[in-house]
């Protein structure tokens, strides 16, 4: 009879142990991937990134597409195709302002008038 009781209680230690292990790793891993609000590992990175030329047009946004994950699309995806056109057009805003500046800097050596603020000096 004590075999027995011996046995059930190996028995039962070893499924708890077997059931509380994926628990124990996520309570082990220091800094490993878990998300606070979600309790959700981070996706793997194993799918190749979708890129942008680099002077992307309309046409080319619009042929973009991304992954689908657990919950929608891969946010890792579409936060670096948004964090490239960001700096792209910041890129190329900073391009249109100087080329404004230049193109009025001779307008006013042509006519000796001083032109008005671009719209985007204004308060």
């Amino acid at each position: 009879m004590s075999f027995l009781l011996v046995f059930l209680a190996v028995l039962v230690l070893g499924g708890a142990a077997v059931l509380a292990t994926p628990f124990l790793r996520r309570m082990v891993r220091v800094g490993g991937g878990l998300n606070a609000d979600d309790g959700f590992e981070d996706p793997v990175a194993n799918l190749p990134p979708v890129l942008l030329p680099d002077r992307p047009t309309a046409a080319d946004v619009d042929r973009l597409r991304f992954s689908l994950g657990l919950r929608g699309y891969r946010m890792d995806q579409v936060d670096e195709v948004l964090d490239r056109l960001r700096d792209q057009l910041a890129v190329q805003q900073s391009e249109l302002n100087r080329l404004r500046t230049e193109l009025a800097g001779l307008q006013t050596q042509q006519s000796g008038v001083v032109p008005p603020p671009a719209a985007d000096e204004r308060p």
